[in-house]
């Protein structure tokens, strides 16, 4: 399989479309006036809770700035809200390189837009499984997929993305869109990917722990066989 090798990048990138699905929604209503401050023009894409949070702090601006990824993409939310955002359209603006010609062709092809910004956090699996009921079964449903796919392709592609998933970065983050008309530098994209990557590498590491020191007999009684 051949590698993508990227040479030429653009150090400040502006922030015109931004993709926010968090499971703690702290900061959201401090954080969407500033960044349609600082970032005029930015449109929002967001799925389930975090869209409906959006849209009431919007209010009426909210059809102007927001769109539900389930329209964005054409593909509806699988029941439960299991599959939301794994679809190759939210990939290909993830991931997709400024200068590669091939990238630039797909996007075209697809009407995709390039994602530059990525507001992430994961549902609250150490916060269940510590809870005195907890069960197998409450763990399992508690795990994230595709919040940490987003992360981590956003991470991945620091060459154009900034990857968010700590509410406590939303100021700074905010700062300096509005101090560089709208852009972020590439030190500040790297400085959020090193957090990403521990980020996702906890969670899963938090996932990996619970799972080993659970019995298989604790995680049968969670069920009624079928057969």
């Amino acid at each position: 399989m051949a590698l993508n090798i990227v040479e030429r990048i653009d150090n400040r990138v502006a922030v015109r479309h931004a993709l926010i699905s968090v499971s703690d929604k702290t900061g959201l209503d401090t954080l969407i006036p500033a960044l349609l401050q600082a970032a005029p023009g930015i449109k929002i894409f967001s799925t389930g809770g975090t869209y409906a949070a959006i849209e009431r702090i919007l209010g009426n601006n909210a059809a102007e700035v927001l769109t539900q990824v389930s329209d964005y993409t054409g593909q509806p939310e699988m029941q439960g809200g299991l599959v939301k955002t794994l679809d190759f359209k939210i990939y290909l603006g993830l991931l997709s390189e400024t200068y590669n010609s091939a990238h630039q062709t797909d996007l075209q092809r697809l009407a995709a837009l390039p994602i530059d910004l990525v507001i992430v956090n994961l549902y609250p699996f150490r916060e269940a499984v510590a809870k005195a009921d907890a069960t197998p079964e409450s763990g399992r449903t508690n795990i994230d997929i595709g919040g940490p796919c987003m992360i981590r392709a956003a991470a991945k592609n620091y060459l154009r993305v900034a990857a968010v998933t700590d509410p406590t970065d939303y100021p700074a983050l905010t700062a300096e869109l509005a101090a560089n008309n709208g852009t972020l530098e590439l030190a500040t994209r790297a400085r959020l990917m090193r957090k990403a990557f521990a980020h996702t590498a906890a969670y899963d590491n938090a996932i990996a722990a619970y799972f080993s020191k659970t019995a298989d007999a604790a995680l049968a009684a969670c069920y009624t066989s079928a057969n």
